[in-house]
């Protein structure tokens, strides 16, 4: 950690929140609301001193859902890790600021412009995309998650919300939010409590569930997603009250009922995924 988080992390004292809150307000301007859920809201802003576009997020101190044995929210923790690379270069958002105040915790992060989540893409396009189209934004994104693992980061709720499409070229450029559900991982952990959108099969036949198998699932939930009309539900899908679309070539198919296995042991890992024939 550096000296900045440990200072915040000592800093708790009711002149100390307040200097934080007054520090919040100098140097950002909050603008319209961007989104909201169950974990806090977002807003639109800008730094004053140069008027960069940032994403403002408020969590209250009731909803942050996991926290460093030091107190700091684990979002944090883990978006100053992935804050080692420049920013706007890697595909998570970066963490700009943030502030612990005595109700809330207020990140300040990139925002790109211009830029819209995977699910107003796809409604933006009219429906389903083509393959190809989604073939470049999924590489993209399972080279985030890998790049997540071997930072030992579990994201947990890789999802079309969760997903910036960046449109300022040809080709949309990936980038990840939401970091509130995420933490550090172990080889081979095991979690009970499932924390995030739509649980993989394994959590629901026998209740555990892991880090790797369950985000090789959430890729094949994406791109489900983006190349079928409503939205994947686990449970449908095992009941084959959902299925995967016959005009998919065959390799696509492939790859979608090979990220879907039931069997956690039976699905890929993010690499091999990487490797599979349609990309």
């Amino acid at each position: 950690m550096d000296k900045d988080s440990a200072k915040k992390t000592m800093n708790c004292s009711s002149p100390a929140l307040k200097r934080e809150r007054a520090e919040f307000e100098a140097k950002y301007q909050q603008h319209d609301l961007l989104g909201k859920g169950g974990c806090g809201s977002v807003f639109a802003g800008y730094r004053k001193v140069d008027n960069l576009p940032v994403a403002i997020k408020h969590v209250p101190n009731d909803k942050i859902l996991s926290k460093h044995v030091n107190g700091i929210s684990m979002e944090v923790i883990v978006m100053l890790k992935l804050a080692a690379k420049s920013e706007g270069t890697s595909a998570p958002v970066s963490l700009l600021d943030w502030y612990k105040l005595k109700q809330e915790l207020i990140l300040v992060l990139e925002r790109p412009i211009p830029a819209e989540d995977l699910l107003d893409h796809i409604n933006t396009n009219g429906g389903p995309l083509d393959e190809e189209e989604a073939k470049v934004i999924l590489k993209q994104l399972i080279d985030a998650a890998i790049d997540l693992e071997d930072k030992h980061i579990f994201h947990r709720d890789i999802k079309l919300q969760n997903i910036l499409i960046e449109t300022s070229s040809d080709i949309p450029r990936v980038r990840l939010i939401d970091f509130g559900l995420s933490c550090f991982v172990k080889k081979r952990s095991s979690y009970y409590v499932f924390l995030g959108t739509e649980p993989p099969p394994e959590h629901q036949d026998d209740g555990v569930y892991r880090a790797g198998p369950t985000t090789v699932f959430q890729m094949g939930i994406v791109l489900f997603d983006m190349l079928h009309t409503g939205s994947f539900e686990t449970t449908k899908f095992f009941a084959n009250r959902q299925r995967i679309s016959n005009y998919l070539s065959k390799k696509c198919q492939d790859f979608l009922r090979t990220s879907l296995n039931r069997d956690p042991y039976q699905r890929p890992t993010l690499k091999q995924l990487r490797s599979h024939p349609w990309l």
